[in-house]
């Protein structure tokens, strides 16, 4: 499917992975990777990074599987597949139109020292307090003159300062001398830690490496909901909470919404609450990826769930990392892009431009998964109550660390696949929302197929109780 048959790279990527989630070499045997980068026009390794966290997902599905039945299986990844993968955003249709809206005001902006500025104005409330602090009305035109009259530093610190969302573009030199910067270059990009104390729980019965397992999902946007319909394409029951007030994230709610019951729980209401207690008393997985402390401070942080539910998996994702002077910042995929050198290395005519895939988002929710199915193989051998804990920030500098492609290689890559192989690629499903042609999951394993029959749902439209 890809340029070569080597796919040096992408196993590279994924014996870190293997190594970060306290695997052994053993796991990565029978698994085949095809292809190298460059698949798109970037000069990061992304279908590298992406094969890799991919293939470390199938493995912790096989090692469950193993744990089942005593039988091994193979798995193959192709990295251009892969790639892919890392922008199923872009391929959903519904009735044959992608859903998709682009926000007018979310880009680059160039300030009066002649820096640029990335301003995230995807949710109508981080649009409100970026347009209240620039000084401007919702018009890209009045947005850049307004942007003129600051300096980037100055307008990246008020912009946070008022509950808003951006960045400054910034080289990796720049970022790495950068003291939240620094901090990154520390953090692992997956961790994995006991937080409490329970006899082993064999997995329930099933035919399928994560069947009986059931998940919440607390998440919005691309990487938390990705980790949760990954374990949905395993076999786990999945269900999203969200609250009706919350703005929804549209089309990606569709994408991300695949094999999942939706229901709308509202913690700030003690009846809510305690539903989602019962919830989480039968729950074998809590996904979370609100602020740090959020959750915490209505009672439902990592150590309070595990010693309601012992043996639960409590997997949290933030944007920055849980220590460093911007652990509480606001960020998404974009806006780290923007920070730590990733969107100015990717210049165009001298303005900063993102990458052709939503890279550090998708690659985080595979690594959530991968660290949530580790937890529950150590949970089903050693006992205990498990959190597993991923940042944007640590994963954007594990994806820089693996290399760089050629300038002339990634100038003349493709800006897709071939139609062919993208076809071979899609699946089919019918919905709420009508016809549903979405990017299938792209590791191959032998003996468990990946997929789910349940069609994204509406939010909230679910009972608040697991089937």
């Amino acid at each position: 499917m890809s340029n070569s048959e080597d796919g040096s790279a992408a196993r590279k990527a994924f014996q870190q992975l293997l190594q970060a989630g306290g695997l052994d070499a053993a796991a990565g045997e029978g698994v085949l990777f095809t292809g190298n980068d460059p698949v798109f026009p970037t000069p990061y390794r992304i279908g590298a990074a992406g094969a890799g966290a991919v293939a470390a997902v199938a493995a912790a599905s096989a090692g469950l599987w193993t744990l089942r039945t005593g039988r091994n299986q193979q798995i193959a990844v192709d990295v251009a597949a892969a790639a892919a993968s890392l922008r199923g955003h872009k391929y959903i249709t519904v009735n044959g139109v992608n859903p998709q809206t682009r926000e007018a005001v979310t880009r680059y902006y160039q300030c009066q020292d002649d820096r640029w500025i990335y301003l995230h104005c995807n949710f109508p409330h981080l649009r409100e307090r970026n347009l209240r602090v620039v000084g401007a009305v919702a018009d890209p035109v009045a947005v850049a003159k307004a942007v003129s009259r600051w300096t980037g530093e100055e307008l990246e610190e008020a912009i946070f300062a008022a509950g808003g969302c951006g960045g400054m573009a910034r080289t990796a030199s720049e970022w790495a001398a950068h003291p939240h910067g620094a901090v990154v270059a520390d953090l692992p990009m997956l961790e994995i830690y006991r937080i409490g104390d329970s006899p082993p729980q064999a997995l329930p019965a099933g035919d399928r490496p994560l069947a009986g397992i059931r998940a919440l999902d607390f998440t919005r946007v691309i990487a938390g909901p990705f980790c949760t319909r990954v374990l949905a394409e395993h076999g786990a029951d999945v269900m999203k909470v969200s609250r009706p007030d919350l703005p929804n994230s549209g089309a990606l709610d569709i994408e991300t919404g695949i094999g999942k019951l939706s229901t709308y729980l509202d913690l700030r209401e003690p009846a809510q609450a305690e539903r989602l207690r019962e919830l989480v008393s039968s729950c074998d997985i809590f996904v979370n990826a609100y602020r740090p402390g959020a959750l915490a401070s209505h009672g439902f942080g990592p150590e309070s769930l595990a010693a309601m539910r012992p043996g639960l998996v409590y997997v949290t994702l933030s944007a920055w990392g849980h220590v460093g002077p911007w652990k509480d910042r606001r960020g998404y995929d974009t806006v780290v892009q923007a920070v730590n050198g990733m969107a100015a290395r990717s210049a165009v005519d001298s303005i900063p431009t993102q990458l052709p895939v939503a890279a550090i988002d998708y690659v985080s929710g595979n690594i959530m998964a991968f660290g949530a199915m580790v937890a529950l193989a150590r949970r089903a051998t050693m006992g205990g109550s498990w959190a597993v804990r991923v940042s944007l920030a640590a994963v954007g500098a594990w994806i820089a660390r693996q290399g760089m492609v050629d300038d002339q290689q990634f100038a003349s890559a493709p800006a897709e696949l071939p139609a062919a192989t993208l076809a071979g690629l899609m699946r089919e499903i019918s919905s709420p929302f009508g016809h549903v042609s979405y990017l299938g999951p792209v590791a191959q394993m032998s003996e468990t197929p990946l997929g789910s029959q349940l069609p994204p749902l509406p939010l909230g439209v679910s009972e608040a109780r697991w089937p």
